[in-house]
């Protein structure tokens, strides 16, 4: 461990410098600078950019609500979201499941948001509570003193790179998860390597009532990949195809749009639904490989988002899980800073709280991605674990104990589905 230099509190530039101008980086900065501290985020593109992940979990109103962006949520015209329902291959619906079913509070009703809208309202507010935060300026480096980060080069709006010292280091970089893949402390989870291809619909059918706002999951008619659809304001619709990355790729056109038409054509439930609907996006691709960091933390740095850990969409835990780790890198910061201590065993203090959470969530992907697994199956067996899923579901699992749902599911798996392993998925 490298000792913090000293007078450490008046000898750096910053007190935080957040890389990322996500969820995550947001959440952290602002946090951190309503303390009081001086917090620098640093943001590589020109504006909140377009982005998928537009579903949000219920429980992401805990963070919300401390952001102090609530009333600006309500007052949005992002359509409220009070359930998520799932269509077999034969196109068969689910009973809906309506988060209000656990807990009928505010926190039961959440929102399908437009992610550049979403994230610049909390950049927005970040500024507001105190912190500086630049576009246009990527970090193109951390800088290391031994083993303790001691601040960036970056280029400032737009400007010559150059160097900038503080106290932490918080890399809320996203995927290019800057400072694990420097480390190699980032952990792929070998069977989930999916990509997804992804477009807009306006004109698309919706459901009535409180079911228009739905995230629905379909699945395709030989069940090798899965769809989203997602209600956005303005009567558009995200809409996506999921499966293993060589399902998808390998021996396909290397047209993005052939392939999302050629799944399209595989989930007759959601071909009715687009039916005479206008797609006003080109389909984009991404490769969602699940992964996991062996650590949160270290001397004068910390991971949030999915700098730290990405698990698959299916479920929309990434903004959830977002705004947690950035409440949870704030925690430990804010501590580090009272205490002057930001060495590793510091920083890492709620780390096992935040994993035991994405752990959970993982759980849940695995049994559905299991070809022998279906809510209606498992429900029928485990009639009192409908509650439980609902909680993952909503996101509630730092709130609610689920270790009974995940032993459920073990027994389930190993008796009825067929392991992942064994599909090649």
């Amino acid at each position: 461990m490298t000792p913090e230099p000293a007078n450490a509190a008046t000898s750096y530039d910053y007190d935080v410098i957040v890389i990322g101008g996500g969820p995550a980086g947001a959440t952290t900065a602002t946090l951190v600078a309503e303390a009081g501290h001086r917090v620098l985020l640093l943001e590589r593109a020109e504006r909140p950019a377009f982005k998928i992940g537009e579903s949000l979990m219920p429980a992401t109103y805990w963070t919300l609500e401390r952001l102090g962006v609530l009333d600006e949520m309500k007052e949005s015209a992002f359509p409220k979201k009070y359930s998520v329902q799932f269509f077999n291959r034969h196109g068969r619906g689910s009973s809906p499941f309506y988060f209000h079913e656990t807990d009928d509070h505010d926190s039961s009703q959440t929102w399908q948001v437009l992610r550049s809208e979403f994230d610049g309202m909390l950049l927005d507010n970040a500024r507001k509570k105190g912190a500086e935060v630049q576009f246009s300026s990527p970090v193109r480096e951390v800088l290391f003193e031994g083993d303790r980060a001691r601040g960036v080069r970056a280029e400032v709006a737009g400007g010559p790179a150059r160097e900038l010292s503080c106290r932490a280091v918080v890399d809320a970089s996203g995927q290019r998860a800057l400072l694990s893949r420097k480390l190699k402390i980032q952990e792929l989870h070998p069977c989930l390597k999916n990509a997804s291809y992804f477009t807009h619909y306006e004109g698309a059918h919706f459901d009535d009532g409180i079911d228009r706002g739905a995230t629905l999951i379909l699945h395709t008619e030989n069940q090798d990949s899965w769809f989203w659809f997602i209600p956005l304001p303005g009567g558009k619709v995200s809409v996506g195809v999921v499966g293993h990355i060589d399902y998808l790729t390998k021996g396909r056109p290397r047209d993005p749009q052939k392939v999302f038409d050629e799944e399209l054509a595989l989930c007759s439930a959601l071909a009715e639904r687009l039916e005479g609907a206008r797609q006003v996006r080109d389909v984009k691709v991404l490769k969602d490989f699940s992964y996991l960091s062996t650590q949160m933390a270290g001397d004068g740095w910390i991971l949030a988002g999915d700098a730290f850990g990405f698990i698959d969409p299916i479920y929309s835990s990434g903004v959830f899980l977002a705004l947690r780790s950035g409440e949870i890198a704030a925690d430990a910061l804010l501590e580090g800073l009272a205490e002057d201590d930001l060495s590793e065993a510091s920083l890492r203090r709620n780390e096992d709280e935040f994993v035991a959470g994405m752990t959970a969530v993982k759980r849940l992907v695995y049994a559905f991605y299991d070809r022998g697994f279906s809510f209606a199956k498992f429900l029928e067996r485990f009639p009192d674990c409908r509650e439980a899923v609902v909680d993952l579901l909503v996101g509630n699992v730092y709130r609610r104990p689920v270790d009974h749902l995940i032993t459920a599911l073990d027994e389930f798996q190993s008796q009825e589905a067929a392991p992942i392993a064994a599909t090649g998925r």
